[in-house]
C-alpha cells in the first residue's frame, strides 16, 4: 500500500512532456542568478595573470555548483510528476534557495558565504529528503536517499570553506564540488546498496530536452540584457551603437547554429532513443559548455560595448574570442549527441578563431568582435547552405542504448 502511494508520485506514461508554468516560474530565480555570474565575470575585465585564472575560477566553481542544482531541478521534474503538491513544494523551496544563491553570488567567497553554502546544502540535503519521505515504501526511494548521503558528506567541506579563513575557501569549495559531481557521475555508491547510475533512470526524455532548450534561451536572454543595460547606462556614440548591433547579432546567431537541426531536434532525438537517461545524461554536460560559453560571451559585449575602439586587453579576449569558441566547440559535441556526425563547419569556425586570435589583441576590440561574428556568420551560412534542397534530418544518436539494455533500466 505504501509502494502505491509513493507510485503516485512517479510520472505516468501518459504526462505531458512540455515543461510546466511552475518550471518557467522557477527559471526566473535562475536568471537573476545567471545575471550575478555573469556580473563576476565582468569584473575580471582589469584582471590579469593569476589575479585572471584565480577570478575565473572562482566564477566558474559558482556556476557549476549553481549548475548543478538546476540541473537535478529538471530531471526531477522529468522522473516525477511536475503537478504533484510535494513536487511542486520542491521546485518552489529549490527555487528560493537559488533566489538566495543569487543574491548571494557577488560575495559568495567572502562575506556572503554562509548563506550561499546554507542556501546550497537545503537544496543538495534536505530536498531528497523529502522526496524520499513522500516516496514512502517505494523502491525508488532509495535514490533521493543515495543523493542526500553523499550531500552529507561533502557538506563539512562547504561548512569548512564557509566558516574557516579566507585563502581556504577556495580549496575547500573545489573539494565538496569534486565530491558532489563525482557522486553523480558515479551513480551514488553506496555499502550493500551498489550504485545507481542516472544512464539507467526511467525518465520523460522529451521533457529534459525541453528544460535544456530553456536554459539555453534563458542564457541567451541574459545576453540580450547585458546588451540593453550596458548601451543604455553608457554615454550615446555612434561607434557604442555600431557595438551594441554587432553584439545583438553576434547573440541571434548563437541562436541560430544551436537550433539549426541539433537543437531543434533534441527533443524529438531524446524521443527515440531506448534509454533516454543516458542521452540526457551526455546532453546535460554539453549544455553547461553551452550555457556558460554564451554567459562568457555576454562579458566579451559589455566590455566592446564600453570600449569599442579602444585597446584590447589580452585577457578581453577571454571573452570576446574564447566564449564563442567554447559554443562552437560544444555545438559540434550537441551535433553528435543527436546525429552521430562531427560537424566540420563548427570545427573549422572553431579553428578560424584560433588563428585570429594572436593578431585580435592588435586591433580594437570593436574590430575583435565585428571578426568573430563574421566567423559565426559563415558557420551559419554553411549549415544553412549545406541543407538546402536536402530532405528532413533525422534524428540518429549513437548514445540511446540498445534494447538489450532495456532490462536493466531502473525503475
Amino acid at each position: 500500500m505504501a509502494e502505491g502511494r509513493g507510485a503516485q508520485l512517479l510520472r505516468p506514461p501518459t504526462s505531458s512532456g512540455r515543461a510546466t508554468f511552475l518550471e518557467l516560474f522557477f527559471d526566473l530565480a535562475f536568471v537573476v542568478a545567471l545575471t550575478r555570474v555573469s556580473q563576476r565575470f565582468a569584473a575580471l575585465g582589469d584582471d590579469t595573470g593569476w589575479a585572471l585564472v584565480l577570478g575565473f575560477g572562482r566564477t566558474l566553481l559558482l556556476f557549476l555548483a549553481l549548475w548543478l542544482i538546476w540541473s537535478h531541478t529538471a530531471w526531477i521534474t522529468s522522473r516525477y510528476e511536475p503537478e504533484r503538491p510535494v513536487i511542486q513544494a520542491v521546485v518552489i523551496g529549490t527555487m528560493f534557495a537559488g533566489l538566495i544563491i543569487a543574491v548571494t553570488l557577488p560575495r559568495a567567497m567572502e562575506e556572503r558565504a554562509l548563506p550561499f553554502t546554507v542556501a546550497y546544502l537545503m537544496v543538495m540535503v534536505v530536498r531528497p529528503l523529502v522526496i524520499a519521505a513522500a516516496l514512502r515504501g517505494h523502491p525508488r526511494r532509495l535514490v533521493p536517499i543515495r543523493l542526500a548521503v553523499w550531500a552529507s558528506v561533502s557538506a563539512p567541506l562547504w561548512l569548512a570553506g564557509a566558516l574557516g579563513p579566507d585563502d581556504l575557501c577556495l580549496p575547500l569549495w573545489v573539494a565538496a564540488l569534486a565530491v558532489d559531481y563525482g557522486a553523480w557521475a558515479l551513480g551514488w555508491p553506496l555499502p550493500r546498496l551498489g550504485v545507481s547510475k542516472v544512464a539507467r533512470w526511467r525518465i520523460a526524455g522529451t521533457h529534459l530536452a525541453d528544460r535544456y532548450q530553456q536554459m539555453f534561451l534563458i542564457a541567451l536572454g541574459e545576453s540580450i540584457l547585458v546588451i540593453g543595460v550596458v548601451f543604455s547606462g553608457a554615454d550615446y556614440s555612434k561607434l557604442r551603437a555600431a557595438a551594441f548591433a554587432v553584439a545583438f547579432a553576434t547573440s541571434a546567431l548563437l541562436w541560430r547554429i544551436y537550433f539549426h537541426c541539433a537543437g531543434l531536434l533534441l527533443t524529438d532525438a531524446l524521443g527515440r532513443v531506448v534509454m533516454p537517461a543516458r542521452l540526457g545524461l551526455a546532453s546535460e554536460r554539453t549544455h553547461l559548455l553551452i550555457v556558460l560559453s554564451v554567459l562568457v560571451t555576454a562579458v566579451g559585449y559589455e566590455l566592446v560595448i564600453d570600449h569599442p575602439f579602444g585597446r584590447m586587453r589580452p585577457s578581453w579576449l577571454l571573452f570576446v574570442v574564447g566564449g564563442p569558441m567554447l559554443f562552437l566547440l560544444a555545438r559540434v559535441r550537441l551535433e553528435y549527441e543527436v546525429f552521430g556526425r562531427i560537424s566540420r563547419s563548427h570545427l573549422i569556425g572553431v579553428v578560424a578563431l584560433l588563428l585570429c586570435t594572436p593578431v585580435l589583441v592588435l586591433w580594437a576590440p570593436m574590430i575583435g568582435l565585428s571578426i568573430v561574428a563574421g566567423v559565426l556568420a559563415v558557420v551559419a551560412l554553411v549549415d544553412a547552405l549545406g541543407r538546402w534542397g536536402q530532405p528532413a534530418d533525422v534524428p540518429a544518436s549513437p548514445i540511446g542504448g540498445a534494447i538489450a539494455d532495456v532490462g536493466d533500466s531502473e525503475a
